[in-house]
């Protein structure tokens, strides 16, 4: 099904398929991505100008613009091939209560942005955006707080409140980001406490779930029972995880048990199983499968077809990253099943850590890299034949 190179890369002229089939076989070397890492990251401290380079490079290739309004190309574009946007903000490394602040207002216009266009059926933050890291590892670990941190643990439910408050007004659907499984648990709590309290008719707020963690199905399962319990919706975002080599450094380091899956096939095998378990109870499950992987998405298919749930069903949603697996998305899409783009956005300097983890997450994903060039070269064959 997702061989057709011809949908997969309709949107793309000939200059910027070999742009892209370039910029994946830089990211195929370790050595090349992680020097160039450190190097772009060096030269903005240094205030050297390479924002134009980065800009037509990495910036291009996996985010939408450098605000909201400059976004508004790539939305447009997307949308004429039927597929639509989930716009994430994706400044990292701040940490000062006003750049909480400001990250939060920059979220609710998201989500207002959102609210009168179509194309944007979602919108997503990162707890950490808005939270302090050391604050919410604290809770993790049962830690009592300070006054002081309690204070500030209270500015924080504040802003996600506010956050989920204005999605469930405007009817936005908002995601909350996993994160590393040491803050996981106090950002699971949260979820599920704004869950309980904003989706009484239908899903607005929505956890998302790592798979390659082995304790995340039987965690699904269990909120899920919860709030058939409680009387409410939950919303997923199903993703396989971003953080992997990082959990078992720190697994390592500490001499703790690992939570990632003993092996990629048991990670495969828990996110079908979440798929399934879903599609047999949608009347109050609304799902995203976040996947690069096409057998998970012939199985979502497969799933659908069997409980007879619609492509349009607004319950069910694929979703890519921007910059990746058009291959998927674009055909997906081109056959009629709800597809969503996630593209970041953001000054250049401000969301160059996010650009070198996912060029180093594309290269550590079991052949993505190779998957994407192949696919690229064999497009670039066929439009030469067929000249």
């Amino acid at each position: 099904m997702f061989n057709n190179t011809e949908i997969a890369f309709r949107s793309k002229s000939n200059t910027e398929l070999r742009k892209a089939y370039f910029l994946f076989k830089l990211m195929s070397s370790p050595k090349l991505t992680k020097i160039g890492g450190s190097i772009a990251s060096l030269a903005f401290k240094l205030c050297l100008p390479i924002d134009g380079l980065i800009k037509k490079t990495l910036f291009n290739q996996f985010c939408g613009g450098e605000n909201i309004h400059k976004s508004a190309t790539k939305i447009k574009e997307l949308a004429s091939y039927n597929i639509k946007t989930i716009l994430d903000y994706s400044v990292e490394g701040k940490a000062s209560e006003g750049d909480f602040v400001e990250t939060t207002n920059e979220i609710l216009s998201i989500i207002e942005f959102a609210s009168n266009n179509k194309n944007i059926p979602f919108a997503v933050f990162k707890i950490t955006g808005i939270a302090r890291f050391q604050l919410l590892e604290k809770l993790n670990n049962g830690g009592s707080l300070s006054t002081l941190e309690q204070q500030e643990y209270n500015r924080v439910l504040d802003r996600i409140k506010k956050i989920c408050e204005k999605a469930h007004k405007v009817k936005v659907p908002i995601m909350i980001d996993a994160e590393e499984s040491w803050i996981q648990n106090t950002i699971d709590a949260i979820a599920e406490n704004m869950m309980l309290t904003y989706n009484k008719n239908e899903a607005i707020v929505f956890n998302t779930l790592q798979m390659y963690r082995h304790d995340r199905l039987e965690y699904f399962k269990k909120i899920h029972l919860n709030s058939k319990k409680d009387s409410y919706f939950i919303g997923i975002k199903f993703v396989r995880g971003a953080y992997m080599e990082k959990e078992n450094k720190r697994a390592f380091k500490r001499n703790e048990a690992s939570p990632i899956q003993p092996s990629k096939d048991a990670c495969d095998k828990d996110y079908n199983a979440a798929l399934k378990y879903a599609c047999e109870n949608l009347n109050n499950i609304s799902i995203c499968a976040g996947t690069h992987n096409e057998k998970s998405s012939d199985y979502l298919i497969q799933l659908m077809r069997e409980n007879n749930i619609a492509k349009n069903n607004p319950q069910v949603y694929f979703s890519q990253l921007l910059g990746m697996s058009d291959h998927i998305s674009f055909i997906l899409a081109d056959k009629g099943y709800n597809t969503v783009k996630y593209v970041p956005y953001g000054p250049v300097k401000d969301v160059l850590p996010y650009l070198i983890r996912r060029a180093e997450e594309n290269r550590s994903i079991a052949g993505q890299t190779g998957r994407e060039l192949n696919l690229i070269s064999q497009e670039i064959k066929r439009r030469k034949k067929s000249k």
